[in-house]
């Protein structure tokens, strides 16, 4: 047997556990209800990331006192770039803290939540330095049996030209389409930086789902 069979010989026993996992917690996830969103200590959704402090020094006023004018203003439904503007414009806020109060404020009314991008997917990273065989693992993800035995479970569709450096892929299964996974295969010395990003995730409550997964992937991916 050759070392990339054995390879994939690990790869397809160790993963078959991890496969049963992501199963079981999807299961889960879809039979529940979307949890309420956690309430700050003010009824805000959210916690912004500035404190409250930083953002009156920075910019005059606190996070109360903004989320009141920007209601009372362009409002909730006005998008992110039209409040921006309207804070630069009205309120002589300088852009890069206007975009930070804007961000804050999406996250206190709950607009934009921690992890959600602009067009209000989620995103989630996870990353693990591993003995794994930079080529070898390669080799399994530029073929369609070998990622089939990578993410059992799952159907990775290419979504990038052959031979890039970081491949995405479309994320399926029964229930649908998952959003976009990229495998950033990095040297690290002798060893490899291995990193799985997945975006255009639908909500917060599957961005942890899949972040959970992700991370035990690489633990399995690892131990194979």
């Amino acid at each position: 047997m050759t070392t990339q069979e054995s390879f994939k010989k690990r790869v397809r026993a160790r993963m078959a556990t991890t496969g049963e996992k992501y199963g079981a917690a999807r299961r889960t996830l879809l039979a529940q209800a979307a949890p309420p969103s956690a309430a700050g200590t003010r009824a805000w959704v959210s916690e912004p990331d500035l404190s409250d402090d930083t953002i009156r020094e920075s910019t005059g006023r606190g996070w109360d006192e903004w989320v009141a004018l920007v209601d009372a203003g362009p409002g909730r439904g006005a998008g992110h770039t039209a409040v921006a503007a309207w804070l630069v414009d009205a309120h002589g806020v300088s852009g890069w803290w206007a975009q930070s109060v804007t961000v804050g404020y999406e996250r206190i009314t709950g607009l934009r939540v921690p992890g959600q991008r602009p067009d209000g997917t989620f995103s989630v990273s996870r990353s693990r330095l591993t003995d794994v065989d930079r080529d070898a693992l390669r080799a399994l993800l530029d073929d369609e049996a070998g990622r089939a035995d990578l993410v059992p479970g799952l159907t990775l569709a290419p979504r990038s030209r052959p031979g890039v450096k970081s491949p995405r892929f479309g994320v399926s299964d029964g229930d649908g389409e998952h959003g976009v996974a990229m495998f950033s295969l990095d040297p690290a010395g002798s060893r490899l930086r291995l990193t799985v990003t997945h975006e255009r995730l639908g909500s917060a409550a599957k961005a942890e789902l899949w972040k959970a997964h992700w991370a035990d992937w690489l633990a399995a991916l690892d131990d194979a």
